[in-house]
């Protein structure tokens, strides 16, 4: 089942943070994935942070309109995701659970139409804990909400809200989070036949003194090279550069600069993922 409709209340704002924030990894990575004639992919990533280094395994599996993904890590961690799509008209049901910790086994379904989308998840933890979200609006304007409730202490945990505004060549969206205390707006704009898209963001949390200012863009230079460029005002300038070295074949280099520390060490990340 494709998502059809507004979306869900995680895609407000969604195409802002993945222009300012998305494969901006400051590690060393080294994935490779490859596929079964089955359905079946496997994936292994190693990743080094500092001088720590940490890998998983990750198998995920398709059939019909079942996707069955496990991934198993350096830490014993066992994290189990099982997706099922049009069990019922455009619903989607999702269960998940990450080993040890039975507290974080969770049911998520997803409802989406035209006009609105609704999603729902419910912690097996005890006591349980009920998160739910809803969406509406058309194709150019989207409205969205979403709220927590810890039934042990009996009150909500999280209440947000935000609206998005698309046109053909931007799209603007306002939220506000964390209980009303955090603020955030952004601004996207797309430029030169969507090769080059722009993209500004403020933050402001009313409980702290200051805000942030975030600009960036992206530029595709063509079919398998990318540059991404950020910069805020607290300080930290970002570049990545992005390149399809052979098919399938994906290297991602980024940096990050901190410009009122000159004697800070600038942050250098790789990553190399090689797919089938």
């Amino acid at each position: 089942m494709s998502k059809v409709g507004v979306g869900l209340f995680s895609d407000i704002g969604k195409t802002a943070r993945e222009i300012l924030y998305k494969d901006y990894n400051y590690d060393r990575k080294f994935s490779i994935t490859t596929q079964a004639s089955d359905g079946l992919a496997l994936t292994s990533t190693a990743l080094q942070k500092g001088k720590h280094t940490v890998g998983d395994v990750a198998a995920l599996y398709r059939y019909k309109n079942a996707a069955i993904d496990v991934k198993v890590d350096t830490q014993s961690n066992i994290d189990t995701r099982v997706t099922l799509t049009d069990v019922l008209p455009s619903v989607k049901t999702i269960a998940s659970i990450k080993l040890p910790d039975m507290n974080s086994a969770k049911v998520e379904v997803q409802y989406f139409h035209e006009h609105a989308t609704i999603g729902s998840s419910l912690s097996l933890r005890n006591p349980p804990i009920f998160d739910i979200s809803a969406t509406c609006g058309t194709a150019t304007t989207v409205f969205g909400v979403e709220a927590a409730y810890n039934s042990s202490i009996g009150n909500f945990t999280k209440y947000n809200a935000g609206i998005s505004m698309m046109e053909p060549g931007f799209c603007t969206t306002l939220t506000l989070a964390d209980k009303g205390d955090l603020l955030t707006a952004s601004y996207v704009r797309y430029l030169d036949q969507l090769k080059a898209t722009t993209a500004v963001e403020f933050t402001n949390r009313f409980s702290e003194d200051g805000n942030t200012l975030t600009v960036g863009g992206s530029y595709n230079f063509d079919e398998s090279t990318l540059i991404k460029l950020k910069l805020n005002n607290q300080g930290n300038f970002g570049v990545l550069l992005q390149n399809e070295i052979k098919p399938k074949t994906l290297l991602t280099m980024a940096a990050e600069f901190d410009y009122n520390s000159i004697d800070t060490s600038p942050k250098i990340g790789v990553s190399l993922a090689l797919r089938p």
